[in-house]
């Protein structure tokens, strides 16, 4: 059993509280998700339940692990440079249990792990391997040690379709408790059995962090028709109130003008109308009472707000892209041969295939030919933030170079609608979560009126909950988006043309295809 009593986690440079009084408990077999915007604390919380040392340098916390879960297990998002520069075998033996498996343990873990059991004995450099195989060998490290608790931080970052479904699988049949934060909502969608949900509903406000036993569709379902009808109640007894205030205010004003009217002469009259004012104060306080009870309208984190200007809209003949290459190389390998990919203006094309097989490659070969189009406004987000983003500068710097008034109050509210902390907007850039990073150069293609994206991986930093919204916003894109993608939602609910890069070639996929485990 894991258990965490009121814990509050607050961020040391800024002061803003990302955890408080945050209590819940996860027994054997539950499979959590821990859901929630970029910077909300959501791997720092991770890591306070791994070792309270890791955060110490940046976050102050109070509360307790009580009772004692067991071995736990904790996967970063990312391998420092050491370990990637290691092999395989330097990896797996940084575990103190490591050389105490005999070799029938050794092979039920690689087997659990769909992973060559020899590899882990291998001479192989760590940063060789792909994405889905460098989540195995982690994962294999991990259980090494028999652990009660899994701790994953993006387990499914940088992964193939194929990897992604082995995931799900292992995630549902693990018997221990599972933690876990992840951005592909189909995975949560197919694995979760408790959400775990840390929101910030307002700056100045402090955060609301909620367990709930349900899966994810059945806890977004409920969420939303909570809200809904929060809202529509809140704002009906609104609505009565301001009637039933107008209708004070006339009668409060007809007395007084009654009062004022009234002769000296009168003071029959004069009493009856004082008598009257003191019920018409008293009806005016029992509504103030009434509005003190009214429902609250729903104070919720909202999700970003991403919008594209009309003038980045392309007309539907024109040719963006007429790609023919005999061959995709790599240094002397050969990636691919016989590529072929017609695109046109305002399409929507996704490249999916197995990690190492050239996608972010062919996406690179793309973008020379593109950037330096002056019919185009062509735009790449690289997998690799640091390549684009000067990480010294700050958000605001970044987007409003000049520094003018104008251009830095434009900013400031683009950032505002993708949910950046006004602290954020001036921290360097270097400090920021993937996710805020991406938002970044999502809001730079905006401002910059940007007609066709290259996108790589652009959506494996964005929450669940704001999903939904930037899938919305790239579908009702203008221009043309071109696309390296293991997102199922987004490969089905944006892409309007869909590929699969092999080393014959790219080959036009089904979007039925999406749901199914064959990749």
């Amino acid at each position: 059993m894991l258990q965490i009593n009121h814990l509050t986690l607050t961020h040391q440079k800024d002061l803003r509280t990302l955890v408080e009084d945050f209590s819940f408990v996860l027994n054997d077999g539950d499979k959590a998700a821990l859901i929630g915007e970029e910077g909300n604390g959501k791997s720092t919380l991770l890591q306070w339940i791994d070792d309270p040392q890791r955060i110490e340098g940046y976050c102050q916390w109070s509360g307790e692990l009580a009772g004692n879960p067991g071995p736990v297990g904790y996967l970063a998002q990312e391998l420092g440079e050491e370990e990637k520069a290691g092999s395989i075998l330097d990896f797996c033996a940084a575990s103190p249990c490591f050389y105490d498996l005999t070799p029938k343990e050794l092979g039920e873990i690689a087997r659990q792990l769909r992973f060559p059991v020899e590899e882990f004995y291998s001479s192989r450099p760590v940063s060789t391997l792909s994405g889905g195989e460098r989540i195995k060998l982690q994962l294999g490290r991990l259980l090494f040690s028999r652990p009660a608790v899994l701790l994953l931080d993006e387990p499914s970052s940088d992964v193939d379709l194929a990897v992604l479904a082995w995931l799900e699988e292992f995630i549902n049949g693990y018997q221990g408790i599972i933690l876990y934060i992840s951005h592909d909502e189909m995975l949560i969608e197919r694995t979760a059995t408790v959400v775990l949900h840390i929101e910030h509903p307002r700056e100045g406000k402090p955060p609301r962090c909620m367990a709930h036993r349900l899966d994810y569709q059945t806890y977004r379902q409920r969420r939303d028709a909570g809200i809904a009808a929060q809202d529509r109640q809140a704002r009906k007894e609104r609505e009565e109130y301001r009637k039933k205030m107008e209708k004070y205010r006339r009668i409060q004003q007809s007395v007084e003008h009654a009062q004022n009217v009234v002769s000296r002469q009168d003071p029959s009259t004069a009493r009856l109308l004082k008598k009257k004012m003191h019920a018409v104060q008293s009806m005016g306080r029992r509504f103030e009472r009434e509005a003190e009870q009214m429902t609250k309208l729903p104070e919720v984190e909202m999700a970003v707000f991403l919008r594209f200007p009309e003038e980045a809209r392309l007309p539907a003949g024109k040719t963006v892209l007429d790609l023919h290459r005999e061959e995709l190389r790599v240094g002397d390998r050969v990636l691919a041969e016989n590529l072929r990919l017609h695109i046109s203006g305002g399409e929507k094309v996704g490249i999916m295939g197995p990690n190492g097989t050239g996608k972010t490659t062919l996406l690179r070969e793309i973008w020379k030919e593109l950037c330096s189009r002056r019919d185009l406004r062509a735009g790449y987000m690289s997998q690799d933030y640091a390549e684009a983003l000067p990480m010294d500068q700050t958000p605001l710097q970044f987007l409003a170079p000049e520094g003018d008034t104008a251009t830095e109050t434009r900013a400031r509210t683009y950032l505002g609608s993708l949910r950046y902390a006004r602290q954020e907007m001036v921290h360097p850039i270097r400090e920021l979560s993937g996710g805020q990073k991406a938002k970044l150069l999502m809001a730079k293609m905006v401002l910059d009126g940007t007609n066709v994206m290259l996108l790589d991986e652009p959506t494996r930093n964005f929450s669940p909950m704001s999903g939904p919204r930037v899938r919305q916003a790239l579908r009702d894109y203008g221009g043309t988006i071109i696309s390296v993608s293991h997102d199922r939602k987004f490969l089905a609910e944006v892409c309007d043309k869909l590929y699969y890069l092999t080393e014959n070639g790219l080959f036009p996929v089904e979007r039925e295809t999406l749901t199914q485990d064959h990749f």
